[in-house]
């Protein structure tokens, strides 16, 4: 396959746009922040950041991951953050070509990765995320011909009520809650756009990786506190991910195994 300057200015964007990710990650946890302003700044010295300096992953390579200023560490989060937003942009291109499914499929990735690092930083998935992209979802089925909006509606209804009966029964059990608001509503979001199936895909790929990740760190001795929580929503968005590109035929292959 050829790659065309196209292909290149969509990755580019995906770069940028993964850049301005990072922000949302940053500043949507805290509500007295705007994402846009004030101007991208150094979190320990306050110095505006150049626009030289803010060219995603090259200014951090350039600048050997510190700030100008300060020379303070920067996370190797923001970079990661842009590579992925940029590798998303270029499998939703090779997947769906140059389509509304494409563009939709990139900004539900883009939503994913915001959720997932504030998961990680702050384990509380945002309302101000969810409750909209709920909405954005449902109205996307109109567009995408990967789901109809009987299956949108249908994958909204599933995805919320599982995983509160889930969660109401962990609190009847053990009087304590296992699982968050965030999570029931996370999912409510993903079946907007994926359906039932999606619904029965996420949660069953994110459990398992879920358990993967858990032994792994078992394993490597950072996780012996076996009451501390682990975020649910970055393992969700995995499965909700996966199922854009891949889970339609292994589901309904695991389907056909009882048929």
């Amino acid at each position: 396959m050829m790659i065309n300057a196209l292909d290149v200015f969509t990755v580019l964007a995906g770069l940028c746009i993964g850049s301005f990710l990072n922000v949302c990650i940053y500043r949507l946890p805290n509500p007295e922040q705007s994402i846009v302003f004030p101007a991208s700044h150094c979190p320990t010295c306050d110095t505006p950041i150049r626009m030289y300096d803010n060219i995603p992953l090259i200014s951090y390579l350039l600048l050997a991951g510190k700030c100008r200023s300060c020379r303070a560490p920067i996370s190797l989060r923001y970079p990661i953050v842009e590579l992925l937003s940029g590798m998303a942009a270029l499998a939703v291109l090779l997947k769906f070509g140059y389509s509304w499914e494409a563009l939709v499929a990139y900004l539900f990735i883009a939503a994913m990765l915001v959720v997932t690092f504030i998961d990680i930083d702050h384990q509380k998935i945002l309302d101000v995320i969810t409750l909209p992209g709920i909405v954005i979802c449902f109205l996307s089925s109109f567009i995408v011909d990967w789901v109809t909006w009987q299956q949108s509606l249908l994958g909204i209804l599933a995805g919320g009520g599982s995983l509160y009966l889930v969660a109401k029964s962990y609190l009847l059990l053990t009087g304590k809650m296992g699982m968050g608001g965030g999570d029931i509503k996370l999912l409510a979001m993903i079946g907007g756009l994926t359906g039932w199936q999606g619904v029965l895909f996420t949660i069953f790929a994110g459990s398992a990786s879920g358990t993967v990740a858990g032994l792994m760190l078992i394993a490597a001795g950072r996780f012996t506190n076996f009451r501390l929580k682990i975020p649910f929503g970055p393992f969700l968005a995995f499965g909700a991910v996966t199922y854009l590109f891949y889970g339609k035929p292994i589901f309904y292959w695991y389907i056909g195994i009882f048929q």
